[in-house]
C-alpha cells in the first residue's frame, strides 16, 4: 500500500522564521546597543534573504 497522500512537513519554514526574527531583531536593536553599520547591514541582508526564501517556500508548496 502506497501512502502518497500524506503531506510531509519539513523544518525549513521554522528555521527560516527563526532566522528572520533573529536577524530582524539584530537589525532593529543594533542602534540601541551600539552595533556598527556593517553588522546591521549584514543582519538586514539576511532578513531580506529569509523573506525571499519564505515566499519561495510558500509558492512552491502552493503549487504542489
Amino acid at each position: 500500500m502506497n501512502n502518497d497522500n500524506v503531506s510531509t512537513r519539513s523544518s525549513s519554514p521554522v528555521l527560516l522564521w527563526l532566522g528572520l526574527v533573529v536577524s530582524g531583531t539584530v537589525n532593529a536593536a543594533g542602534p540601541l546597543v551600539g552595533l556598527g553599520l556593517v553588522p546591521r547591514m549584514v543582519a538586514g541582508a539576511i532578513a531580506v534573504v529569509m523573506i525571499a526564501l519564505l515566499v519561495t517556500h510558500y509558492v512552491r508548496r502552493r503549487r504542489a
